[in-house]
């Protein structure tokens, strides 16, 4: 009934379900924020395969390679401009790779594929009439690659006097006087207007508030430009038929996503059926690219606008914005665990509001909750103390209603069963921090349980083998759960704990953990083994002032 209701089911269409992060800028290397994006449309998609197993997942990620700050970071690097981002590109792929981010197309605005797609886009926009020439004079901003309406800029005080800077991003505003290519955005306010109306286009809500809010006003609409002269802007692709126009960067980094679905190739489109997207994940500094000018360049080329945004706030380290000149922009992979860091990301951020990067937080969440509450509980449960035949027992009848009577196991299995209802909705939704927050009370509950019923008497006692059974089953079927629950945040130490519970490939989908095993009818329970030997899901990180190491938790 549940998958029914999904309004992004693919399965239910027969089409597949197609995600996207942005194309990231290759003007410097990945860091904090990057990661985060790419890894909430990993969780997302994730997500998408265990409720839909039989669904084709297209997750398209990659790199933007042109512009006006990658000639002068090439430059800067004295490197040859393709040479350079080749470079910033693989180290984004690498990263992705890195952190398990399991896209399925990486594209860079530098390939052939993707070029031929922007000329055929262009020339379809000239042929709508929605393209014309004409002189423009602005506010220019060099690190965003984009003109600054004057109502989205204001005067700052500096020591070299007054200068003008962006409302939403703060950075610096030249004014510009060229002859561009304009599109006719001022034709699409009222087709915007009614894309954004549904609930849900953009979620969370308060960012699909902003699009409408900034919609209803007033203000002038006005048309946009979409080429720089190539003397400014040689790295990019130029106009058709106008070498002395580049191509805008945005427009082209846009149009990314339908070079991934097989544009213009008419076969390929036609046997992808990818479009629209279902899902654009994106952080907050470019909704209005997303939610504005992507969905007005689509429908002016007579495409359906993308089905949903996803979009995302940003994150600050030990309470200030990450930035180059206060030195605190954090590279994934030089973090104390980077194994943990994915599921801090996902543990710790809402998408509405900014979240807070401390290695303290990372280096504690990793510990109490990675390596106590889940490792230390799989240890003890797997190890040889108390499971010396390395088995999943089954549930006696009689003691498992025995013990289902007392507390806390009476809490334990009413919050189990309940559980994957939870989550599902939370990632539904893309809470994923309330259902690691869901998953983690559970873990508690089932630590508290263990510690209440104390295998490590029962297992002295002759009389005691039954009862321990049981909680040794109850315990292990909790970490199963849990575990497949968890796939999309931490898939490899998911991947690791289900495979010590040897539990089989085709039995980890999201079908597999909505009953436990005491509440499925009909079960026979027969005794199962489980991998033998040592286990250490997670190993506790000591920090010290000198230098960071992992050593293994002695359990």
């Amino acid at each position: 009934m549940r998958l029914s209701l999904r309004l992004l089911s693919s399965v239910v269409q027969k089409r597949p379900f197609y995600i996207t992060t942005p194309i990231f800028y290759v003007n410097a290397a990945p860091h904090l924020g990057h990661l985060y994006t790419a890894v909430v449309a990993d969780a997302i998609q994730r997500f998408e395969k265990l409720t839909n197993p039989d669904c084709n997942v297209i997750f398209s990620t990659g790199t933007d390679e042109h512009g006006t700050k990658i000639q002068q970071a090439a430059a800067q690097a004295n490197l040859p401009l393709q040479n350079y981002c080749n470079n910033i590109s693989q180290e984004y792929r690498d990263l992705f790779d890195e952190f398990e981010v399991g896209y399925t197309d990486y594209i860079r605005t530098t390939e052939e594929r993707h070029k031929r797609a922007v000329r055929h886009f262009w020339k379809k926009l000239v042929k709508q009439d929605y393209i014309y020439k004409a002189k423009y004079a602005g506010w220019y901003s060099v690190n965003d690659e984009a003109f600054v309406p004057e109502s989205h800029t204001r005067e700052e005080i500096t020591k070299d006097g007054k200068i003008k800077v962006s409302v939403e991003s703060g950075h610096q505003l030249e004014w510009t006087e060229e002859t561009n290519y304009m599109f006719r955005l001022s034709a699409f306010k009222t087709h915007l207007q009614e894309w954004l109306k549904p609930d849900g286009v953009i979620q969370p809500s308060k960012f699909q508030k902003q699009l409408q809010d900034f919609l209803a006003s007033d203000a002038y609409f006005p048309d946009i430009s979409v080429s720089r002269p190539s003397s400014r802007v040689h790295w990019a692709v130029r106009v058709p038929d106008d070498e002395e126009q580049s191509i805008y960067v945005w427009l082209d980094a846009l149009i990314n996503y339908l070079t991934v679905c097989g544009y213009p190739d008419e076969e390929q489109l036609m046997s992808r059926r990818a479009w629209p997207a279902d899902v654009h994940v994106v952080g907050k500094d470019i909704l209005k690219f997303h939610g504005i000018y992507w969905p007005a360049f689509l429908m002016a080329a007579r495409w359906q606008p993308p089905r949903r945004l996803v979009c995302h706030s940003h994150w600050t380290v030990d309470g200030s914005k990450m930035s180059k000149s206060l030195g605190n922009v954090v590279a994934p992979r030089s973090v104390p665990a980077p194994a943990a860091l994915r599921y801090v990301l996902l543990r710790e951020a809402t998408l509405a509001d900014d979240a807070n990067y401390s290695e303290t937080k990372l280096v504690n969440i990793a510990n109490s909750e990675l390596a106590d509450t889940l490792g230390n509980l799989a240890s003890r449960a797997c190890g040889a103390a108390l499971n010396p035949r390395h088995e999943l027992p089954p549930p006696h009848a009689h003691e498992l209603r025995d013990v289902a009577r007392r507390e806390p196991a009476a809490r334990l299995l009413r919050a189990l069963e309940r559980l994957p209802e939870i989550c599902h909705q939370h990632y539904s939704s893309y809470q994923f921090y309330k259902g690691v927050d869901a998953v983690i009370h559970v873990l508690h509950l089932a630590n508290l349980f263990f510690e209440t019923m104390k295998p490590w008497e029962l297992k002295k006692k002759p009389e005691g083998q039954k009862e321990l059974d049981v909680v040794l089953h109850v315990t292990l079927e909790t970490l199963r759960i849990c575990s497949i629950i968890l796939q999309p945040i931490i898939p490899s130490l998911s991947g690791r704990l289900l495979d010590k519970l040897q539990v089989p490939k085709d039995c980890r989908y999201w079908q597999h953990c909505e009953r436990p095993s005491w509440r499925i009818k009909g079960a026979i329970f027969e005794t199962k083994n489980i991998q033998s030997g040592k286990f250490v899901l997670f190993q506790r990180i000591y920090v010290d002032k000198k230098n960071v190491q992992k050593k293994k938790a002695i359990v």
